[in-house]
This record gives structure tokens, C-alpha cells and sequence, in this order.
């Protein structure tokens, strides 16, 4: 069921990439929703809920951004999967983890997603391009702290309210 409804949600968040985030751009921060929300899940949820949103969520990227088929989904797969190992790595510190897991799989997302398009097309690579990695993480970073903790408290809390004490 986790499959379906990450699926579902990163289709959402792949409509909200292309529809809100223009509007929230701070410079030349850039928000990348379905990475963070997908990091979030994954931690969450486990890596293969992790990999179902970025595969799905990747798809309607390019779709939606037509970019080249396959791109975006790549990038995610990748980046979502170093944070589910980085918040793997940090199961004593759940809470804290997709903070740090987005910190590491942001600029991965980024650079793949601009050599992968690069690559794909006849685009060149700007250093405006290169100039905006690090901004878009930090803006990254800041809504996993605002989602992540709380989404985690919320998943700890209910797996615990499903187990039967004896």
C-alpha cells in the first residue's frame, strides 16, 4: 500500500515542482519537492517506498518539464537512494536524519540532473547552472526541517501504537 500511495504523492509533488515552486524561488534557489518529500518517505518508509516515489516521480518530471525521457528519474533514484542510506546510517538520530540526508543527496540530485540533461541534449552547461547547486540545497535542507522531523515523529509514533504490548 506504501507503494501506491508514494507513487500517487510524487505525482503530486512533481504537479506542485512545476506549478508553486516558480513562485517560491529566492534567488537563484531553486525547491525540489519531490526529492525532499521523496527523501522524507524513504527513511520513512523504507527504500523500495523511497525508489517507487523517485521512479514515479521522475517520470512525471520529465514529462511534465519535457525534459529528456528517463532524466529526472535517474537523478532520483540515485540521490533518494544515497538518502535512504545516509538515514540509515543514522537510525539512533531519526529524527535529524532526512535534515542530513537531504543536505547529502540535494547537490547529487543536481549536478546528475544537469549533466544528464546536458548530456541528453544539445545544452550547453552554464556556471550559472553550477552557481545555483548550492543555494537550492540550503533551500532544500530548511523544508526537510520544517517536514521531515514531524513526519517522522508521526511515523514512529504510529508503529508504535500498532504494536501490542504484553
Amino acid at each position: 500500500m506504501h507503494l501506491v500511495i508514494a507513487a500517487a504523492l510524487a505525482v503530486v509533488a512533481a504537479l506542485a515542482e512545476f506549478t508553486i515552486v516558480p513562485y517560491l524561488k529566492i534567488g537563484d534557489a531553486v525547491l525540489h519537492p519531490v526529492l525532499v518529500f521523496g527523501v522524507v518517505w524513504a527513511i520513512a518508509f523504507g527504500l523500495e517506498a523511497g525508489l517507487a516515489w523517485a521512479f514515479v516521480g521522475g517520470l512525471a518530471l520529465d514529462i511534465l518539464g519535457q525534459r529528456p525521457f528517463g532524466s529526472s528519474a535517474f537523478a532520483l533514484l540515485v540521490a533518494i537512494g544515497l538518502g535512504s542510506v545516509v538515514g540509515g546510517l543514522l537510525s539512533r538520530a531519526r529524527i535529524l536524519a532526512p535534515i542530513v540526508a537531504t543536505a547529502v543527496s540535494s547537490p547529487v540530485y543536481s549536478m546528475l540532473l544537469l549533466v544528464a540533461t546536458t548530456a541528453l541534449t544539445s545544452a550547453t552547461l552554464s556556471s550559472t547552472a553550477f552557481g545555483s547547486v548550492l543555494p537550492s540545497t540550503v533551500y532544500d535542507v530548511v523544508l526537510a526541517a520544517i517536514v521531515g522531523p514531524l513526519t517522522i515523529a508521526v511515523v514512529a509514533r504510529r508503529q508504535q501504537a500498532d504494536r501490542v504490548d504484553w
